[in-house]
């Protein structure tokens, strides 16, 4: 996409799929959008990206509209045919959770989306916030947006932010497979639970919980508990996932390898750094069905 030169997109109202399509553009070519109907000869022309206009969907000349499509067309967006583009649609739609209901709302409608979320059409309107009013109702405005323009420099920001998510996310979760481990605590009588075990590696994350949730949703695992390495010290941090009452960590308060455990006991954090103690202290954690204690 280095060789787009030009970002075109329709004049008139903005929408959210058209603005992120634009964002993932520019941070990729760092070239200006023209907010007007393309000619001809600008939809044959690759230098030129056709966004959401133009009733053309034509990666090899980048352009991406859906507005031709069929009415019994899969739910699809101007967004998610540039980020199939660049491969990243897939990954998106399972990193994304925001995504798919993009493509709903920009190809059905509001009524039909609310349907779809199971949720009232006033629902929709309550998730709606001054950022997304403000930012489109900025890009609406204008004509012509380059870098020595505010809302350019915006676009550019979330566009770098949505592709490094996406990416680092994949990174994540590959390198989360390739270290994780799945134990199985039990305790006499109770029913056995699984917590995933991320060792203490030197991958430098800045959360070392970070892909964790994603991890498990994307293998479908049964999960109870994680433990991950502390990101504010050389032990681990313990907690609940979806805060599965299994695990109790106030029963760890006061040990001498805990120095905190949450008031609420989803979390808690040790200076243990064994797997043989890390499990026992998990298996003391193990909250007991009051039948079984």
């Amino acid at each position: 996409m280095q060789k787009i030169h030009t970002i075109l997109t329709h004049p008139g109202g903005a929408h959210k799929d058209e603005f992120l399509a634009c964002c993932v553009l520019v941070a990729l070519t760092q070239a200006p959008i023209i907010r007007r109907e393309p000619a001809v000869d600008e939809l044959a022309d690759p230098g030129i990206a056709v966004v959401d206009v133009g009733h053309e969907h034509t990666p090899g000349l980048n352009n991406f509209d859906h507005h031709q499509f069929p009415a019994d067309h899969p739910p699809v967006c101007s967004l998610s045919l540039v980020l199939e583009h660049l491969g990243l649609r897939e990954d998106a739609r399972v990193f994304c959770d925001w995504l798919e209901a993009a493509e709903w709302f920009d190809s059905r409608g509001p009524h039909e989306t609310a349907k779809w979320l199971g949720v009232s059409r006033e629902t929709l309107d309550r998730l709606i916030s001054p950022v997304d009013i403000t930012l489109l109702r900025r890009f609406a405005q204008g004509e012509r947006f380059e870098a020595s323009d505010a809302i350019w420099q915006v676009m550019r920001m979330v566009g770098e932010d949505l592709l490094e998510y996406v990416h680092s996310l994949r990174e994540r979760l590959d390198f989360i497979g390739d270290h994780a481990e799945v134990w199985e605590i039990s305790v006499d009588g109770a029913q056995m639970l699984r917590v995933l075990y991320l060792p203490r590696t030197t991958s430098g994350a800045d959360e070392p919980s970070f892909g964790l949730d994603r991890y498990i949703q994307a293998r479908g695992l049964d999960i109870a508990a994680l433990v991950y390495p502390d990101r504010r010290g050389t032990g681990y941090g313990l907690s609940r996932h979806n805060d599965h009452r299994g695990f109790d960590f106030t029963r760890l308060s006061g040990h001498e390898l805990v120095h905190f455990a949450h008031a609420r006991g989803f979390v808690a954090k040790t200076s243990a750094t064994t797997v043989s103690d890390l499990k026992r202290l998990l298996v003391l954690a193990r909250a007991v069905p009051e039948s079984l204690a």
